[in-house]
């Protein structure tokens, strides 16, 4: 009997290659923005002999600080397709609240000071603790403000958007009842710890950028290697069919809120030691900066998209842009302008390489 000669198997190079546009760097809107962000910083380059000046590069590391952390905090809640309008006052009120309490519990006959010998300097009984208190009773604002975002749209079914907007306007109110329209100024034995907390620097790094590092590090490991993080892209791809799967959508979404506006509350903190006071009108509109940026980096607000890389590149491309025209001596008011320009293309971008699969 002939031996048949075996046939060659018939292959198909083209199948199950992913095209150049969504591999490597390309493979996310993130990737795009990051790119865009590169050219920009070299076209800046050109137009200022002064952008890379170590000095202009501190500048844009806190500048831009002061928006990235509330940008992780309400990435938190795009991705499962949310909205929080109301980071902003959040800003402001946990601010102020701070500043109040450090100077109540600084004031003479408080239980946390004595008087130095002069009679009239008061020094605190525990260096710190009074620090210590008036940043939790400001983080204790914002907790409970996310409780209640939380609760109305997650147990009550209320929009996200009409919720958090309203929320918004009785923030900024609360802000302005406390303080009858009044800045207040962070005070007392613990300050200058304050101010160096907020304002200082390691080693010419800007504190408030270590913490963002370090947040921004948690918020990875949070959102890739555990359950939450996992529930939470399960809710922003589809509601229903991760209820079914029997994950607690009630408690997830309670708690992404209650973590934007503890992000929102310490990005306040933060900026009132910069500003060095606290007041009434403090991050007025910050709440679209913040937005702009997480979805200039890639998180979509239909859900189920998003993470720290592109919150961080899209508040650097936002501060990038600020100082690029200032040191280029270009009109500031074209910022908001360019801002607007960039989230339509790359929202744009984004579309038509998902068309081109």
């Amino acid at each position: 009997m002939m031996a048949m000669p075996l046939e060659s198997p018939v292959t198909f190079s083209n199948v199950g290659k992913i095209k150049w546009w969504r591999r490597g760097i390309f493979a996310s809107q993130t990737g795009y923005v990051l790119l865009a962000l590169l050219v920009l910083m070299v076209v800046m380059h050109f137009a200022s002999p002064y952008f890379f000046t170590e000095g202009n590069m501190q500048n844009v590391a806190k500048n831009f600080s002061f928006i990235a952390i509330a940008t992780l905090g309400i990435t938190f809640v795009i991705i499962t397709g949310g909205i929080d309008l109301s980071v902003g006052s959040m800003m402001c009120f946990s601010a102020m609240i701070t500043s109040m309490v450090m100077i109540e519990l600084s004031a003479p006959g408080s239980v946390f000071v004595h008087l130095a010998a002069d009679g009239k300097t008061a020094v605190a009984n525990v260096p710190g603790l009074i620090l210590v208190i008036s940043v939790l009773a400001g983080l204790c604002a914002a907790l409970i403000v996310g409780l209640v975002n939380g609760f109305c749209i997650a147990v009550l079914g209320l929009s996200p958007f009409v919720t958090t907007l309203g929320m918004l306007s009785i923030v900024r109110g609360l802000a302005y009842v406390v303080s009858n329209g009044r800045g207040s100024f962070p005070g007392g034995p613990d300050a200058d710890y304050f101010y160096a907390l907020t304002s200082g620097d390691v080693l010419g790094v800007p504190a408030p950028f270590i913490y963002l590092v370090i947040l921004a590090a948690v918020m990875a490991v949070v959102l890739h290697h555990t359950s939450f993080g996992r529930h939470v892209f399960a809710l922003g791809g589809n509601e229903k069919a991760a209820e079914l799967t029997g994950i607690s959508v009630v408690r997830v979404k309670i708690e992404v809120y209650v973590i934007c506006a503890l992000a929102a509350g310490l990005q306040g903190i933060i900026i009132s030691g910069w500003l060095g006071s606290a007041p009434a009108n403090m991050a007025t509109s910050y709440e679209l900066n913040v937005i702009a940026a997480a979805v200039i980096g890639g998180a979509n607000l239909a859900g189920g998209i998003g993470g720290p890389l592109g919150a961080i590149v899209g508040c650097v491309l936002l501060e990038v842009i600020r100082n690029g025209l200032v040191l280029a001596q270009v009109n500031s008011y074209w910022q908001q302008t360019l801002v607007g320009v960039i989230i339509i293309l790359a929202v744009l971008v984004d579309r038509i390489r998902s068309r081109m699969t």
